[in-house]
């Protein structure tokens, strides 16, 4: 059913990438869209389907339900409902209305057009870039985003061994037999996960000699959170000599996070250190693909401000996109999404993976010397929110001082090979 009326403005730039469009770009793109109303129980989205729209949800709540049976709840004006719904295509979800249901529908060919013409926020030019350099790189960032936004970027496969331990442990019947047999299927995570079980982290009173033993001193839950971090290194892997350098920095500083995150979790949280050493370790991982997809646009590669420039532009989407795609948690899409957003503020009472991801980055960058943008620790409502520790700056570098041995333990940990 189609709907009356047109969204005012701001509600409109509440979406995203609709909050990069213009306002004149907005009115235009709305005069374009339709509006479309689906009562509970009426099928919105086919998985499979290519139909070159994208769906924004305005108001109620759908239920997505993937090819394995998972099903994730997304209710209107959340984090969850800034992108369009199930955007990748062919549809890897079904999507139903579980409550009665508004969406903006628009189509992907118009938007894209619209966003290469969007100004680009922040642009810094170099000196040497001459006239026309502004829109030269603002054409190169809105190409790159159109092909994103139209899913020519490849995005990465989750390993199919932690796809496969996943699976089997969200299956409510799965025993630890079921899980071990999963993992064994690659000898070469079976070994990172006997070794991870007799590290200093997890050592008990005495070794353990296989997978089984190791699943069962972890427990499923933490084996899951293992194996997919294991298996995220061939993730920031490359055969393309000039992107090796890049990617080694990249895994170097997501490691130091996701080490830092553990710490943190385990003394300022309630959440599952294994969890938040997961979301540490993949906070960046929307660099990869653009890393990977630049080198096809030679004036950007070649030009380290370019390119640093269009990182930080794309990093938060093409992350997001990678974790649907690989139907994480909504938990883990928002860290990811928002991990250098100093600003950010998560609607839940208690702290969440994504406090914890962006005082983890904090304190990366500190210590690695980079504090010349960084904003003061009292100003950022991610680290107010860990208050179990009643943290402040000296406080903050002191209990990092002391967790050091910790840190180098999961640093230990995340170097197994």
């Amino acid at each position: 059913m189609a709907g009356e009326g047109s969204l005012p403005l701001r509600r409109l730039k509440e979406f995203q990438p609709l909050n990069r469009l213009t306002d004149d770009q907005l009115v235009l793109l709305a005069s374009r869209a339709e509006r479309r109303t689906h009562g509970p129980g009426q099928r919105v989205l086919e998985r499979g389907v290519r139909d070159g729209l994208d769906f924004f949800l305005v108001s109620g709540q759908v239920e997505l339900a993937s090819a394995d049976g998972r099903t994730l709840l997304i209710q209107a004006e959340t984090e969850q409902a800034l992108n369009p719904i199930a955007r990748l295509q062919p549809r890897v979800y079904e999507v139903t209305a579980v409550k009665p249901c508004e969406f903006l529908v628009v189509e992907q060919d118009i938007l894209t057009q619209m966003l290469r013409t969007a100004p680009v926020d922040q642009v810094e030019l170099n000196a040497d870039d001459g006239p026309g350099g502004e829109s030269e790189e603002h054409a190169l960032l809105m190409a790159f985003y159109a092909e994103l936004r139209t899913n020519q970027i490849k995005l990465p496969s989750v390993p199919d061994v932690a796809w496969k331990v996943r699976r089997t442990v969200d299956r409510e019947d799965s025993t630890a037999e079921q899980v071990a047999h999963a993992v064994s299927a690659d000898p070469a995570m079976a070994l990172k996960l006997v070794r991870a079980c007799n590290s200093p982290l997890y050592r008990g009173f005495s070794d353990v000699r296989n997978v089984r033993e190791a699943v069962v001193r972890l427990g499923m839950r933490t084996t899951r959170q293992l194996v997919t971090v294991f298996s995220m290194r061939e993730v920031f892997n490359t055969r393309q000599v000039a992107l090796q350098k890049e990617m080694e920095r990249l895994w170097r500083h997501s490691r130091e996070v996701a080490a830092l995150a553990w710490v943190l979790a385990d003394h300022a949280t309630r959440l599952n250190p294994e969890e938040a050493m997961l979301a540490g370790l993949l906070h960046d991982i929307g660099v990869v693909p653009v890393l990977v997809q630049a080198e096809h646009h030679n004036r950007l590669f070649a030009n380290p401000d370019r390119l640093h420039h269009a990182v930080q532009e794309l990093r938060a989407d093409v992350g997001a996109a990678v974790l649907e795609s690989w139907s994480f948690p909504p938990a883990f899409v928002e860290a990811v999404r928002h991990a250098e957003d100093w600003a950010y503020e998560a609607r839940e009472a208690e702290p969440t993976l994504v406090d914890v991801v962006i005082v983890a980055q904090l304190h990366a960058m500190i210590g690695s010397n980079q504090n010349a943008n960084l904003p003061r620790f009292d100003q950022v409502p991610a680290y107010r929110r860990l208050g179990e520790l009643e943290l402040n700056a000296s406080r903050s570098l002191q209990l990092l001082t002391e967790a050091r041995a910790r840190v180098e333990e999961v640093q230990q940990l995340l170097s197994i090979r």
